[in-house]
């Protein structure tokens, strides 16, 4: 079968989310739950659909930023979707100033897009709250916002957010005013809003709504807040937790991974969680805690690839057409080892391969995007983070210092779930430089490429 190469070259792009409920990018989805440690996706939507199905839910779910989340939650939309939820799906960096976010930025961007959810399905509230708080916001923000019974909601809270979001000096004007007014602001949200539109879903058939909010997990993780030596997600998700969970509706929150890791971590799990750890989604397994090759990781890794050039042929034929795409299938196990199991660290590896030449690709071709990979993670590494990373390499575990939290998010050290539990193991790539190399010889470490 010949390779449509130009639809390859789409597919591999790292930066590209597969949205389920699209069959094309359906056929290209694998399914790692069997080596990930569980059905997490599956398990927050039965949270949803059979342990409370007519209660509110509040859900946490992280993981490393590029580790397929997105993909995930696409998924659990579709999957609510066809059980007759109204989901309401929204990338928060949309509405959001990453590095600058309070709990008023939250409640208005989950009330701006539900609104516009349900204003394209002929569903529209006029909740007498927000027609006042316009009245009395728009001289704060030099900004004409039509509070007229005609209005659409959703324009008016994109109004506010559009002509915030890029100036922090109104941001915390429009902070100053609605932080003492956060309880009445959360009240009026739950009652005007959410509880109006589960009740008009039901009337149409829907079993009620659920909002899924994705990429929290990016938030300013570095910046202590102004007076404060919490970083911003502590101060949200623990210290503001209890608001966020207090939603009439069934929400679904990405949050960093580090919070895993912090000293308040079971006030997380009763504040934001009701007591509910986050769910969270590991690596693919690439090997075994010895060192050895997990090949049920290693086998789903090599489907992935094969399925993004040839989404119409069956898996069981995949490894006919390897050599169309690689020079050998040994160049594609090492494309999958290398990337650690973190998806879209293969496909910016597999796509720089495509930058380079076309398939199939030479293993030539590959060690050298693989040194460029390397060389720039080596770059941001000083003498303590080697010292850490040397650490986290002979006890598999890591602390819950930030020290520790930094190697998550720069991704020098990535999670994974067998049997025995959650390990932890230093991205492949690192494992092949010379520093790395001279502490694997003094301590008999093996590690093959």
């Amino acid at each position: 079968m010949k390779l449509d190469l130009i639809r390859f070259y789409k597919a591999c792009n790292p930066a590209k989310t597969l949205i389920f409920s699209k069959p094309e990018d359906r056929s290209y989805y694998i399914d790692f739950s069997s080596v990930r440690g569980g059905k997490i996706i599956e398990a927050i939507g039965r949270t949803i659909t059979r342990i409370s199905p007519d209660d509110p839910t509040s859900q946490m779910f992280t993981g490393h930023i590029g580790c397929g989340k997105s993909t995930e939650l696409f998924r659990l939309k579709a999957d609510l979707e066809a059980q007759k939820f109204h989901v309401v799906y929204f990338e928060s960096g949309q509405e959001l100033d990453m590095a600058d976010v309070d709990i008023s930025d939250i409640l208005l961007a989950i009330a701006r897009q539900v609104s516009e959810s349900l204003e394209e399905i002929q569903i529209r509230l006029k909740p007498s709250y927000f027609a006042n708080l316009f009245t009395e916001i728009k001289d704060i923000l030099q900004t004409p916002i039509d509070v007229s019974a005609e209005a659409e909601l959703s324009i008016g809270i994109g109004r506010i957010t559009a002509k915030t979001k890029d100036s922090p000096k109104l941001r915390d004007q429009l902070r100053q005013y609605l932080e003492p007014r956060t309880e009445g602001f959360l009240k009026a949200i739950n009652e005007e809003l959410l509880k109006r539109a589960n009740e008009e879903l039901k009337r149409r058939g829907k079993k009620g709504l659920v909002v899924i909010i994705d990429n929290l997990d990016r938030l300013d993780n570095t910046r202590p807040l102004a007076g404060s030596q919490k970083l911003l997600p502590e101060y949200l998700f623990i210290d503001r937790g209890g608001q966020l969970r207090r939603l009439n509706c069934h929400v679904v929150y990405t949050i960093p991974l580090a919070l895993i890791f912090s000293n308040d971590y079971e006030t997380l799990k009763n504040r934001l969680g009701g007591g509910v750890a986050p769910k969270v989604l590991p690596m693919v397994p690439v090997r075994n805690r010895d060192g050895s090759d997990c090949e049920p990781g290693m086998t789903l890794l090599r489907k992935m690839v094969m399925a993004r050039a040839f989404p119409e042929v069956a898996p069981e034929q995949h490894h006919l057409l390897i050599t169309e795409i690689f020079d050998s299938p040994e160049t594609l196990a090492r494309l999958c080892r290398v990337s650690g199991g973190h998806v879209r660290n293969l496909l910016g590896l597999l796509y720089s391969c495509l930058q380079q030449e076309d398939p199939p690709f030479s293993r030539s071709c590959l060690e050298n995007v693989i040194k460029e990979y390397r060389d720039d993670l080596v770059l941001a590494i000083d003498e303590e983070e080697w010292d850490l990373l040397f650490q986290v390499v002979q006890l598999q575990t890591l602390k819950g210092e930030k020290e520790y939290q930094s190697l998550l998010r720069s991704m020098f050290v990535f999670e994974y779930r067998d049997e025995q539990g959650r390990w932890f193991g230093l991205n492949p790539a690192l494992t092949e430089t010379p520093k790395f190399m001279s502490f694997a010889t003094m301590n008999e470490l093996q590690f093959q490429k």
